[in-house]
């Protein structure tokens, strides 16, 4: 567990990107029962999803992010001293994709670059690097470039992810500010649950194989590969429900806040059923617990900033809130930060 503190930390903009193909529940009629669909749409929450086409990639809605991020801060390219890049959808093996992105955006060479692969914790973990970095005064302006397209890794056959999961990536600007106010981390990790939520091939302990990319009818009906994601729903519950609301709970007590004192809690968007048990067992009003889901699926990464461009643009575009941000699931990977965040210069949602 790590529990930490970063000073003179200062989040100037955040832009998100998603695909503007827009694909709907009705369109899986081909796959599953219309009676399956229907129950699966009441437990998810999920009634359309962003998903990218064959050509278009992580890197590209990040890049797309950054560039309408650093046009709108106005930042010159040789001031922007890193690159944090975190996905578990890179373009490649290797190199980095933070490299690729250095290069599209045209920075400096100056310019630090590396890649992470998380992914629903990934943001929160994001903003934990990038703001230490600051707070030591290693580096002054880090663009924090968080997103998946985990629509790659889903077999369209498969009842427990086909219709939850969609695309979307974010870029997040920070820079060294000495009267911001301090933010709060909490991290943790379980990696017994990791094969819970798992690509099981493809990687090199199992590398993909002319057999292993066969889909399969698996015992739930469900028809997938070993190249495909595969999510157990009920550990994920369990894990979700089990580990959550304690690390909220610690979160609040390092700060001696209680719940009435956030202005709104941005949760992951694993699924509807989910947020509502979270907020039902923190109680947590309707008011506080901004959601997205519906709209764009569960993006992996992407979601805690995506949720904050599309519900709270108008409030944090021209008011300071306290904002909690809280990411849970793969790995298991979870953590929290707590921060006064606003008035942002940037806040969009772009379609590419």
């Amino acid at each position: 567990m790590i529990q930490t503190l970063a000073s003179n930390v200062n989040i100037k903009g955040i832009v998100c990107a998603v695909p503007k193909n827009i694909v709907k529940n009705d369109g899986f009629e081909k796959y599953f029962p219309k009676e399956d669909i229907n129950k699966i749409t009441e437990m998810t929450g999920v009634r359309q999803r962003r998903i990218s086409n064959s050509d278009t990639c992580t890197s590209d809605l990040c890049t797309a992010a950054a560039a309408k991020l650093i046009e709108e801060l106005d930042w010159p390219a040789d001031t922007i001293d890193g690159i944090i890049f975190i996905s578990q959808t890179p373009d490649y093996r290797l190199p980095a994709t933070s490299c690729v992105v250095q290069d599209k955006l045209g920075l400096s060479t100056e310019c630090m670059a590396f890649d992470v692969n998380l992914g629903c914790s990934g943001y929160v973990y994001g903003l934990w690097m990038a703001a230490n970095f600051i707070a030591a005064g290693a580096l002054k302006r880090i663009l924090l470039l968080v997103g998946d397209t985990p629509s790659k890794a889903v077999s369209p056959n498969d009842r427990s992810t086909s219709m939850l999961f969609g695309d979307a990536a974010s870029a997040t600007a920070l820079e060294i500010d000495e009267t911001s106010s301090t933010i709060s981390f909490v991290l943790k990790t379980d990696g017994k649950g990791s094969n819970n939520l798992i690509i099981p091939a493809g990687g090199y302990r199992n590398p993909a194989t002319q057999e292993n990319l066969v889909r399969n009818v698996q015992p739930d009906g469900s028809i997938r590969s070993l190249n495909d994601l595969y999510m157990d729903g009920g550990e994920i519950f369990n894990f979700t429900i089990k580990r959550v609301p304690p690390l909220v709970k610690e979160l609040l007590s390092i700060n001696n806040l209680d719940v009435k004192d956030i202005d709104y809690f941005v949760f992951h968007q694993a699924n509807e059923f989910i947020l509502k048990h979270l907020a039902k067992k923190l109680k947590l009003s309707q008011e506080q617990t901004p959601i997205s889901i519906d709209r764009f699926g569960n993006t992996s990464s992407a979601s805690i900033p995506l949720t904050i461009t599309s519900e709270l643009q108008d409030v944090l575009s021209s008011n300071k809130k306290k904002l909690a941000m809280i990411g849970f699931g793969v790995g298991y990977s979870w953590g929290g930060a707590l921060m006064d965040a606003g008035p942002l210069t940037s806040l969009r949602l772009l379609e590419v």
